[in-house]
């Protein structure tokens, strides 16, 4: 029992550094996106836009899938920190990629357009597996 505390006591302090240090990066993560966007989340939420939520919502997940794979792959906190950073990078540069490819994005997620929401998640979660897995490797 005494070695299990003990590497309780040894590892819990790197688990907890490890984990705020990606919830941080998720954070980032979300604000970045949120400053990219050429729709207001919010005001939209608040509003009651379906779309916006799931938008959100779906971003949210597709920035977690390769910061947990990186968290799951690394042991060293500047090896998350920095894999991390690479991470949300690929999934902001997809979502500017997905809102070129998708004509009238704007308009269509302002109006509640669920469809366009959807589609555009689809993308963001799909490059991000192939994301996590590389991370991964």
């Amino acid at each position: 029992m005494e070695r299990i505390f003990a590497a309780l006591q040894q590892g819990l302090p790197v688990l907890v550094e490890q984990f705020a240090i990606t919830l941080a990066l998720l954070g980032v993560g979300i604000v970045c996106y949120m400053l990219l966007t050429p729709f207001d989340e919010r005001r939209l939420i608040r509003q009651g836009n379906v779309a916006a939520g799931i938008v959100v919502a779906g971003t949210l997940v597709a920035l977690a899938i390769p910061l947990a794979a990186t968290l799951a792959s690394s042991a060293v906190t500047l090896d998350i920190l920095l894999w991390g950073i690479v991470a949300l990078a690929i999934q902001l540069a997809t979502f500017v990629a997905a809102t070129m490819m998708i004509r009238d994005l704007r308009a269509m997620i302002e109006g509640g357009n669920v469809a366009a929401a959807l589609v555009l998640i689809g993308i963001q979660v799909a490059v991000a597996l192939l994301n996590a897995g590389a991370m991964a490797g």
